[in-house]
């Protein structure tokens, strides 16, 4: 598994929550479990306990995401080092079972997963996937998605650092709903015009009888 894989742990991980709505997906061991995916190992080792810490770590990577939205770059470092401080992590060099195209190992980085309980394993992990990202293409890869109420976390990919929302529905809803916006504010400017015409306009003269 390369590094760049484990950045969407923590995108996943501050997406159970949208505080705009007052919605919350992180409710039981089973919904812990669904946000390590294919790596059932870790997963078999969350508790109820873990539902209440795997809250807190989502609060402080989101807060990450905000830092580093709202252009504090200091901040943002800052608030994934502490991170990365209380959960550490053992990288390794793996291959696994997987072959290149010459019959070799394929080599990639791997961190090794043997903490004390499913928070400090994730944790560790999805502090680690964000660093390696904001390292490799910059804090200003790091978002939240601009379609109100959704602020959503996403990593930026684009080649023009151009990405603005954390998925084509919600850069879909901005579209329409920017649209629309246009269209009423044509229609009133329209509508002042009309007015201000009328109102221009000399009045008819009275005809004696």
């Amino acid at each position: 598994m390369e590094l760049a894989y484990y950045s969407d742990y923590a995108v996943r991980l501050v997406n159970t929550e949208e505080p705009a709505r007052g919605k919350d997906s992180l409710t039981t061991v089973e919904s812990i479990r669904d946000l390590f995916g294919a790596n059932a190992q870790a997963a078999r080792r969350a508790t109820d306990a873990d539902v209440t810490r795997f809250r807190s770590v989502r609060g402080r990577l989101r807060a990450v995401f905000e830092a580093a939205d709202g252009g504090d770059e200091t901040l943002a470092v800052d608030l994934l080092n502490s991170l990365l401080l209380e959960f550490p992590v053992s990288p390794q060099i793996s291959g696994h079972d997987a072959r290149d195209a010459d019959g070799k190992p394929d080599w990639h980085m791997h961190l090794a997963d043997h903490p004390s309980n499913a928070t400090a394993g994730f944790a560790a992990i999805a502090a680690m996937g964000l660093a390696f990202h904001l390292t490799s293409h910059g804090v200003d890869r790091l978002g939240l998605c601009e379609a109100a109420p959704c602020r959503n976390a996403y990593l930026d990919t684009s080649t023009n650092r151009s990405r603005r929302y954390c998925s084509d529905r919600c850069a879909t809803r901005a579209n329409v709903a920017a649209y629309r916006a246009r269209k009423r504010l044509e229609s009133e400017r329209s509508g002042e015009t009309r007015r201000t015409a009328d109102t221009a306009q000399p009045s008819s003269p009275s005809t004696d009888r």
